[in-house]
């Protein structure tokens, strides 16, 4: 009778979890036609995600400095321009994520770009202006022309191609420099994933598929050209200076594989969506190092 009971029971939760299941994807799966209900979800939860980051880092991170009046700086040579590959990053895959939110709701390909797409780029502008009215930072137009940069690239494809051949992804790894300037280049990993320029590295990963439809090349197959530098303890090499180091501030380009998991086929649109979230980091693979007077192979870099 028990056996009876664990296996009605067991029917039960198979039932369950297949129903569950079957609602989940029917959730994650985009909308042929307009859903208004997902259209306002998409537009509520963004302008709410906005504002509470926008009024967090207003009272959270710019109230540590001391305020200004609205002023510009020039920082384009700072960080051997990786703080510029960041803003690049990042202004595309916000793009990304806007746009695929409004196709999940069923909007029209031309308002994807120009509400979707165009999110990174104006909550990045945002953030731009509280910078400028604090002393310790400055609006950046050098900044901005990242921002724009990111945005155009995809903007730029979805028109172009109708898809995204070649992604922005980032990689990171520890380095020595975090524990000589902590203060600049993060205490934790946390920290030093968003600080430490010296172990991140940007990629513009290609889709060789995409551009040779006719060949056999996996269709998950990338190649991808990263940048990257080291040697920097501050904004500039004065400040490494100051700090008495004798390390050489360099740039350094890398040639490597890459898979897009965006073009693994798969019939669950969970793991589509994973799939899409993961896809913007670089996944380890053999990598060329290429930097002045040097050339160094990586049996996996990241």
């Amino acid at each position: 009778m028990r056996w009876f009971r664990a296996k009605y029971l067991l029917i039960a939760l198979i039932s369950v979890q297949s129903y569950s299941q079957s609602k989940l994807n029917a959730f994650l799966t985009p909308s042929d036609s307009l859903n208004i209900p997902r259209r306002n979800l998409v537009v509520i939860s963004e302008a709410s995600i906005a504002a509470v980051s926008l009024v967090g880092l207003n009272q959270l991170w710019y109230s540590d400095f001391e305020r200004s009046k609205f002023h510009t700086v020039n920082d384009n040579t700072q960080w051997l321009q990786m703080d510029k590959m960041g803003h690049i990053f990042t202004s595309y895959q916000i793009g990304r994520a806007g746009a695929d939110l409004l196709r999940w709701s069923g909007i029209g390909k031309k308002d994807q770009l120009w509400y979707g797409a165009t999110l990174g780029f104006g909550f990045l502008a945002a953030v731009e202006i509280l910078d400028g009215y604090s002393k310790e930072w400055g609006f950046s137009w050098g900044d901005v022309a990242a921002n724009g940069l990111g945005t155009g690239l995809y903007i730029g494809q979805e028109l172009l191609w109708n898809e995204q051949r070649i992604d922005v992804k980032y990689s990171f790894h520890q380095t020595k420099y975090a524990s000589i300037n902590p203060e600049k280049l993060g205490n934790n990993l946390l920290e030093q994933v968003l600080k430490d320029y010296n172990g991140q590295t940007y990629w513009l990963s290609v889709n060789l598929h995409s551009f040779f439809r006719d060949s056999k090349i996996p269709k998950w197959l990338n190649v991808a050209v990263g940048y990257g530098a080291e040697g920097m303890l501050g904004e500039s090499e004065d400040i490494d200076n100051q700090l008495l180091t004798s390390n050489s501030r360099r740039r350094k380009l890398y040639l490597s594989f890459d898979v897009n998991l965006n073009r693994i086929k798969t019939h669950s649109p969970l793991l589509r969506s994973i799939f899409s979230i993961i896809n913007m980091i670089k996944m380890p693979f053999p990598t060329l190092e290429f930097s002045k007077k040097r050339c160094v192979f990586h049996l996996f870099y990241y």
